[in-house]
C-alpha cells in the first residue's frame, strides 16, 4: 500500500502544478496581440455591433442627408468619388 505521505505530497505536487499552469496560461492569454494599422482598420470595418448598426439606422431615418454621405464616404475611400465613365455619358469627346 502507498503511505500516506507519499499520497500527500502526490496531491500537493498535483495542486501545484494546476496553479502554475493557470497562472502561465493567463499570462498567455492577457498578452496583447500584435497587429498593423491595417489589420485593425479591416477588423473594425467587419465587425460593427448590433448598436452601432441601430444607431446608423436611427441616422438614416432622422437625417436623410445621412445616407448619402455615407455613400460619398465609401466612394472617396474607392477613390471614385466624381469621376465620370469615359463611355456613354458624352463627358469626353474624342477628335
Amino acid at each position: 500500500m502507498i503511505s500516506k505521505g507519499i499520497l500527500d505530497w502526490i496531491g500537493l505536487i498535483f495542486i501545484a502544478s494546476l496553479v502554475i499552469g493557470a497562472i502561465v496560461g493567463l499570462r498567455v492569454l492577457s498578452r496583447p496581440r500584435k497587429s498593423t494599422a491595417e489589420e485593425f482598420e479591416r477588423s473594425a470595418a467587419e465587425n460593427s455591433t448590433m448598436m452601432g448598426a441601430m444607431a446608423n439606422a436611427l441616422q438614416e431615418v432622422v437625417d436623410p442627408g445621412f445616407a448619402r454621405a455615407k455613400v460619398v464616404q465609401t466612394e472617396m475611400k474607392d477613390g471614385r468619388y466624381q469621376k465620370k465613365k469615359d463611355e456613354g455619358d458624352g463627358a469626353k469627346e474624342t477628335k
